[in-house]
């Protein structure tokens, strides 16, 4: 798996999506750090895009990346190697280079604007391991899909589709929801509701780390007043990492069932 990795990873940081990936964050990094002039005003600002480009671009970067090797899966499957250590490589090996583009275009401008000796870095960091965590939950799931479904018109539409009801459709249901429903206590529907979507618990774990009361939403402040700060951070980056192994290891089962 290691090769395989290590050959998916260096393709991947070849690759033009991964450098207008990187070039993006990092002028967008750049251009909220000059006009805001303030670290922590950056960081929300740059919050707001993280959360809705980071997984846009992981899932469809990963479905094309993908159906583009179905051809070179097949021939490795051919050799002597285990069929899992195919598609983990691959899969880790694209994930981890839209990682590494993420987050040099976001710390190479933070850190030439003082971060590291100001008091933002625990923000920073909270800002970095949400967008890591996006970008590994979004390839994870499109790698699922493109895996079930060999038609690549239908395999990228629902991956697109996937993206679109998480980062915008969810919301809208959730507020309805919540009209609807408004003469009823609606804290526990609020929490759980929020944990199925990796968008929100993204937003959440950042404003609690930020502790920007104003910002946090109803859903934000339920989980706060809840569990606390640093209870609710651990609750979001626990479910969050749910998110992740739940396909993953659901894609680990069908590759093995899978025949190619």
């Amino acid at each position: 798996m290691r090769r395989i990795f290590k050959y998916t990873f260096y393709d991947g940081l070849r690759s033009r999506w991964t450098l207008m990936y990187f070039l993006f964050f990092l002028l967008s990094a750049t251009g909220l750090l000059g006009f805001s002039g303030s670290l922590s005003k950056a960081i929300v600002n740059l919050m707001q895009i993280t959360i809705i480009i980071t997984p846009m671009v992981s899932t469809v970067f990963s479905v094309m990346y993908y159906y583009h090797s179905r051809d070179f899966i097949e021939l490795l499957l051919a050799q002597p190697l285990k069929r899992t250590d195919i598609f983990l490589g691959q899969f880790f090996g694209m994930s981890v280079s839209l990682a590494a583009g993420f987050f040099l275009g976001v710390f190479i401008p933070f850190t030439v604007y003082g971060l590291l000796v100001s008091g933002e870095v625990w923000n920073f960091l909270a800002l970095i391991l949400s967008g890591v965590m996006l970008t590994m939950i979004y390839s994870a799931v499109a790698f699922c899909i493109a895996l079930l479904n060999e038609n690549r018109v239908k395999g990228f539409g629902l991956a697109i589709l996937f993206w679109l009801y998480t980062a915008v459709i969810y919301d809208g249901l959730i507020l309805l929801f919540f009209v609807a429903f408004s003469e009823y206590p609606l804290e526990t529907p609020a929490v759980v509701l929020t944990l199925l979507n990796p968008i929100d618990l993204s937003r959440v774990f950042i404003l609690l780390q930020l502790d920007i009361s104003a910002l946090m939403g109803y859903t934000g402040a339920v989980i706060n007043s809840f569990f606390g700060e640093t209870s609710g951070m651990i609750l979001s980056m626990t479910a969050m990492l749910a998110w992740f192994l739940i396909p993953l290891f659901y894609f680990i089962r069908r590759v093995r069932r899978t025949d190619f």
